[in-house]
């Protein structure tokens, strides 16, 4: 059995924050694999399913951010799920929006969920890290804790039903390939687009520019020849 978290804030004050697209992917995981059924369970929302023939957990934990160790910590001790059989979903402020990079262990980052959930369950566990852009150290509170742009749905939500369409790859380990196929689907259209063929060089002569006009004299048999000449060149 595999348990996936993802991390973000209850409420619905916070759903559309940058900070909760980690439940953004868990949701559209649920859709694409028709997990309905979550309950209040283990200070979290919990749900449970299959999802290409693997057993899984779906875990949203309703403890605020800063305290996710909380519910990831009970049900992985009560499921009896070892680190290496948690898969984590958040928002990465080092990556740009949309880039996803996949890695198991390593530091926190500064993120509060994983500083929660470190020293409750240890590092082995694997790390979803989902690009949303880096403002500047002074504005990250509100980044973060801000709603997505409108502007921001052309990668968002390609991003969000990739996940749901590719997690399988999470679960039987290719990390690479879950990436491969995220970074395909958000590739710009620009770079899949046929580039128009150049313009054939056409095989058929140019019409000679006019000739200057010649003045011929009037009549003769001088000037009947000189006609004949130039009508046939």
């Amino acid at each position: 059995m595999k348990l996936l978290v993802g991390l973000g804030n209850p409420g619905n004050q916070y759903e559309g924050n940058r900070h909760n697209i980690g439940f953004m992917a868990l949701d559209a995981i649920a859709r694409e694999h028709g997990i309905t059924q979550f309950r209040s369970k283990h200070a979290g929302l919990l749900a449970e399913g299959s999802i290409a023939g693997e057993k899984v957990l779906l875990l949203k934990p309703q403890t605020f951010m800063n305290r996710s160790g909380d519910s990831v910590q009970q049900v992985a001790k009560f499921y009896k799920i070892e680190p290496s059989d948690i898969i984590v979903f958040y928002d990465e402020l080092d990556l740009a929006p949309g880039k996803v990079r996949v890695k198991v262990g390593g530091g926190n980052g500064g993120h509060n969920g994983l500083r929660s959930i470190d020293p409750q369950i240890g590092l082995d566990y694997k790390r979803v890290r989902l690009g949303i852009g880096h403002p500047g150290k002074e504005f990250v509170t509100p980044h973060v804790l801000g709603d997505f742009a409108k502007a921001d749905q052309s990668w968002l939500t390609p991003l969000l039903d990739g996940i749901g369409k590719h997690v399988a790859l999470l679960l039987k380990g290719d990390d690479a390939g879950f990436m491969n196929k995220l970074a395909l689907t958000l590739k710009p259209a620009d770079d899949t687009a046929e580039k128009p063929a150049p313009k054939a060089q056409s095989h058929i002569r140019q019409a000679r520019p006019a000739k200057p006009e010649v003045k011929l004299p009037g009549s003769g048999p001088m000037a009947d020849m000189l006609k004949k000449l130039f009508k046939s060149e």
